[in-house]
């Protein structure tokens, strides 16, 4: 059983969306024919993205039957729904028209989830895609933090196209008011992150003030990075996608999943679990997600051995730090691919991770 299984609840939806850049994660995986992938499953959109790359098979765990729920929710829209339809129902898309696209999708539903789907109406009707308490922290930012540091008049203009040395000027002179690092450290402190947004189990492991970390990330993705093109920003900003979708809800990236969906098993288990059975072999390329960062080192050494045992030689493990450094231990048959995982961690979109971490099981 996993670690953080005994101390967190996973019993709610805890994300309606991943906030992670499967731009990153798939540049980095370089998935293919012939794959056998394994992701933490989350909401759903990683795994889904993955599978629109064209392996041979894609597993998708987690501890939480409510994400699990969440994905297959997704798999039975893309069986019934067309992509505009998918992301009304997700709530990219403003729409009333939620409750009537989940009514189409709920016969391709197992009895399981239709009867999770079947008692959230009010879910359904305000966007699936917003559902968790992760959503649920950022909504409470949005609503009741933002407005007291910034009107919606400069909100909007954060959201402008600008070259570099444009982001730069409008955040020191516009958005880097000393307000703004104030409340946001606050808000974005581990005991409020811990209480409204994640687990406090999932801080266990924790050190240094948080705050400033993910403040100093913040400024990496208004001024480093493009917020015009930043899906993650825009919905933490404005409760919505407009036009610039993550990846794993693009169309391209849809109507691919949608051919592949016979490739995509999930299981509500723990990675652990998972390994021990007969289907946890011949891995090429596995999304982690961030579950190292709530495992003790001991845990994390014995998991990390399980899984080298189950991946072939050449196979790609990435995953996320967000305030835990993690990585394979020394003497580990594992190669640190450090130089394209920087690069790629100093172009993810979804700025909330100190690190993206890519390694290759030795041959």
């Amino acid at each position: 059983m996993s670690e953080v299984a005994t101390r967190a609840d996973f019993t709610r939806i805890r994300y309606g969306q991943l906030w992670e850049d499967a731009a990153v994660l798939l540049e980095g995986l370089q998935i293919g024919p012939g794959d056998i992938c394994l992701s933490v499953a989350s909401a759903g959109d990683n795994a889904l993205a993955m599978l629109a790359e064209g392996p041979d098979r894609v597993f998708a765990l987690d501890l939480n039957p409510a994400q699990i729920a969440c994905l297959e929710l997704r798999v039975a829209a893309h069986r019934t729904l067309e992509h505009g339809q998918y992301l009304e129902l997700l709530g990219a898309r403003r729409s009333d028209k939620r409750e009537d696209w989940y009514r189409r999708c709920r016969p391709a539903l197992a009895a399981e989830a239709r009867s999770f789907w079947d008692a959230r109406t009010e879910v359904i009707r305000s966007g699936i895609g917003g559902s968790g308490k992760f959503e649920g922290y950022f909504a409470l930012f949005r609503q009741r933090i933002l407005p007291l540091i910034h009107s919606r008049r400069t909100v909007e203009a954060l959201l402008e196209p600008r070259d570099r040395a444009g982001r730069e000027i409008f955040y020191r002179e516009h958005w880097d008011t000393l307000r703004w690092r104030w409340i946001f450290r606050m808000f974005f402190s581990r005991r409020v992150m811990g209480w409204l947004g994640r687990s406090a189990a999932q801080f266990r492991y924790v050190e240094g003030r948080v705050g400033d970390r993910i403040l100093e990330r913040a400024r990496h993705a208004l001024v480093e990075l493009e917020p015009a093109r930043n899906p993650w920003l825009h919905w933490i900003l404005l409760g919505e996608h407009r036009e610039t979708l993550p990846p794993a809800w693009e169309l391209t990236t849809f109507e691919r999943a949608r051919e592949r969906l016979d490739r995509l098993e999930w299981r509500c288990k723990s990675v652990e679990d998972f390994l021990a059975g007969s289907d946890g072999s011949g891995l090429s390329k596995c999304n982690l997600s961030d579950i190292f960062e709530y495992m003790s080192e001991a845990h994390h050494r014995s998991l990390m051995e399980k899984l080298l045992t189950a991946c072939r030689p050449g196979a790609r493990l990435a995953y996320w730090n967000m305030l835990v450094p993690r990585q394979a231990p020394d003497g580990f048959p594992v190669r640190s691919l450090e130089t394209e995982a920087a690069r790629l961690h100093r172009l993810d979109r979804a700025f909330f991770y100190s690190r993206f971490v890519l390694e290759e099981v030795a041959g």
